[in-house]
């Protein structure tokens, strides 16, 4: 199925997504209902976006094997994401 004109697809924790194209990643992720994005490296707790602008960390995802701030991050065509969620804990 091909996505409507202006329109990206992606993979989401394996699964297929779509969103416009060059939207912020964390946008793209929360109408995709990935809220847990990260995890505190002492307590392994779920962390999702706080700040929006770069600063925090919270929103870390892996894109294409790299950790990247998903605030920082615009989607395209292709990307391969992988949130906390979908890290198999």
């Amino acid at each position: 199925m091909s996505a409507p004109a202006g329109t990206v697809r992606f993979w989401l924790d394996g699964e297929p997504c779509s969103a416009p194209d060059g939207q912020s990643l964390v946008a793209a992720l929360l109408r995709h209902g990935a809220w847990r994005m990260s995890r505190n490296p002492v307590t392994g707790e779920a962390r999702g976006p706080h700040c929006g602008i770069g600063v925090c960390f919270e929103c870390v995802v892996t894109v294409d094997g790299r950790g990247v701030r998903s605030c920082m991050e615009r989607v395209r065509d292709g990307l391969r994401v992988q949130t906390a969620a979908g890290d198999g804990t």
